[in-house]
């Protein structure tokens, strides 16, 4: 293991259909874990050989002074990428001071182009703000920057040739996430999936593509376009599940260590921090939950079992 997730918090200030219900019962603020708290997870899984970091939410950036913790993390001793995935509504006010704190990288969840269907996606009428937060992370040096768009079948597929279009025009990386059983509402079906291989396929007639070899443990398979105009990727992790060679853990936002986006068991870390237990402790616990980190997640197979908890409250 590599690269650690860390959910910030589980609120956030919009209700993606894909992520959470409209009404949600968010974490007493007690339960959720410090930033001290954090740096320390940090600091014991640096020592372990994880060099990757990446903040997350529900909405990362509705959590107070977000910078402070970005900059305790960049100055922690080994971890050489530290990223953040936002939905980019709070960017234009804090983009710069992310930069200035540490920031290495981050991604922005754009899922549609079109004002009606982002509305009706996000339950938000909130487009404008969100391109407005891609260009204030652009000006402040995050290029190229990444752009996640969930995929879903009836509401994506219409939109391909424009999101192409979007990443061939800016410094931006549009990354296509095919549509995971993690939804609040619990309506997912396999039918509402529109897979790597179509997307590849709908945009590559229009704008040739090519794969880039070299993939490594990184979820998304990349694609440039033929011409030199920038590029798309595409994380297939229902169709084509990339478990094998997976180097992720992910930290909750009250403290629970999940060996994987899918699994059913957590390790209490918050629990051993806050019991007076020694940083030797905290790794044994990590190892342990390390070790029992399944070969898949088993997604449209007849064992699979979905998650108790939904994407905003794991920290997608």
């Amino acid at each position: 293991m590599r690269n650690l997730r860390v959910s910030v918090t589980d609120r956030c200030n919009f209700r993606c259909v894909y992520c959470m219900p409209e009404e949600m019962q968010f974490m007493p603020r007690a339960e959720v874990l410090t930033f001290e708290e954090i740096t320390r997870v940090v600091r014991i899984v640096a020592d372990m050989g994880v060099n990757k970091v990446r903040l997350t939410g529900g909405e990362p950036l509705v959590r107070r002074d977000l910078p402070v913790l970005v900059g305790q993390i960049a100055d922690v001793d080994g971890i050489e990428d530290l990223a953040l995935t936002t939905n980019g509504i709070l960017l234009p006010n804090a983009a710069a001071d992310l930069k200035a704190a540490g920031l290495h990288r981050m991604n922005v969840s754009l899922d549609s182009l079109e004002r009606e269907t982002f509305a009706a996606l996000t339950r938000r009428d909130a487009l404008d703000k969100v391109l407005a937060g891609i260009d204030a992370a652009l000006d402040a040096g995050f290029s190229p920057l990444k752009v996640n768009a969930v995929a879903i079948r009836d509401t994506t597929k219409g939109e391909l040739l424009e999101f192409a279009r979007f990443a061939r025009e800016r410094p931006v990386i549009i990354r296509f996430i095919e549509f995971m059983p993690l939804d609040g509402d619990e309506q997912w079906s396999a039918e509402q999936i529109l897979t790597g291989d179509e997307i590849v396929e709908h945009i590559g007639a229009v704008y040739p593509l090519d794969p880039v070899p070299g993939r490594g443990s990184q979820p998304a398979q990349r694609y440039r376009f033929r011409d030199g105009a920038g590029e798309i990727g595409v994380i297939a992790t229902v169709t084509e599940p990339f478990c094998e060679q997976c180097d992720r853990i992910r930290l909750t936002a009250d403290g629970k260590l999940r060996n994987c986006l899918f699994a059913l068991d957590e390790t209490d870390i918050r629990a051993l921090l806050r019991g007076d237990a020694d940083d030797g402790a905290i790794a044994e616990a990590i190892t342990a939950s390390v070790w029992a980190k399944w070969r898949g997640h088993l997604i449209n197979q007849t064992e699979f079992v979905r998650p108790g908890r939904s994407m905003s409250q794991i920290g997608g």
